[in-house]
């Protein structure tokens, strides 16, 4: 692999903060300069703003790391018209649209999505990013870039002799047991990646996805988003979400009675098939400012 770069010139709906602090992601870390060093497949790359254009500069295993950035940032999705669709559906979808004006949402790789929203379950940011680095230098394979070694997120091939005491001793806590069960029913081939990305039913996308250990309606939603599935019509519901439902369209006094099939519903059809992006801006909004 040879060091490569790329210029994407002053890209409409693109704000490095605003796509890699919006919770979807974990392997991008902001440097002392105000740019972002990140890790995907098998390429490390940095990306720093300079002007109204962003560089990308670092190792990629595909010859052509502008098909890679395209492809890995959604840049043949127009944000711009997304944006002013739900911008009309009220004020308050027009507030949150403006404060994380620049997020897009990845592609990323669907195994690694699968794994690392296991590991998100009732979990912090920075313990999160600390145990897939962790796993990830345990049983990755060694990129190194400017003097520093990365590593790349495991396969489940990798991981398919690591026991459950091995996956405690990263630090995975009771998903332990659920990171192990999960790796051998991929590797057994109960669930099979590729027919998921192939299948555009997303309800039963979905369904398969529940049936791995860990993962409960909100990973999965979580997974159908953020991963290259990218089925933009899903709506997770955390804590953060469930918040601003309820006190922008709810208005229940007790919020812990607010459930899911409710805020469902109203994500359903105020959204429509732009739910997915509707709950990013909102979550981001409400969770930073």
């Amino acid at each position: 692999m040879k060091e490569q770069q790329y210029i994407l010139k002053e890209p409409k709906t693109f704000h490095l903060k605003d796509i890699f602090e919006c919770g979807q992601c974990f392997r991008w870390n902001e440097q002392e300069d105000g740019s972002y060093t990140g890790i995907w497949k098998e390429n490390v790359v940095n990306v720093k703003k300079e002007g109204k254009d962003y560089v990308f500069s670092g190792i990629c295993k595909h010859e052509n790391l502008e098909e890679e950035i395209y492809t890995y940032f959604d840049l043949n999705r127009d944000y711009e018209r997304i944006k002013e669709e739900l911008s009309k559906k009220d004020k308050y979808m027009k507030t949150s649209i403006t404060y994380g004006k620049g997020i897009r949402i990845l592609n990323q790789d669907l195994w690694e999505t699968i794994i690392s929203f296991i590991i998100s379950a009732n979990n912090n940011i920075p313990r999160i990013k600390g145990i897939i680095e962790r796993l990830s230098k345990a049983y990755g394979k060694e990129i190194e870039w400017k003097g520093k070694i990365y590593y790349t997120f495991p396969t489940p091939e990798e991981l398919k002799d690591v026991t459950v005491k091995e996956y405690r001793d990263l630090g995975l806590g009771f998903r332990d047991i659920r990171l192990y069960e999960t790796t051998q029913m991929i590797l057994e081939g109960k669930v099979n990646l590729k027919e998921l990305e192939e299948n555009p039913n997303t309800m039963e996308v979905r369904e398969k996805l529940l049936t791995l250990s860990g993962v409960g309606p909100k990973v999965a939603d979580c997974i159908l988003l953020f991963s290259d599935l990218k089925r933009l019509e899903v709506f997770p519901i955390d804590v953060w979400v469930r918040r601003v439902m309820n006190d922008l369209y709810i208005q229940n006094k007790d919020e812990t009675k607010v459930n899911k099939k409710q805020i469902e519903k109203i994500a359903r059809e105020k959204f429509g098939d732009l739910a997915g992006l509707a709950q990013q801006y909102l979550f981001y909004w409400r969770r930073e400012a």
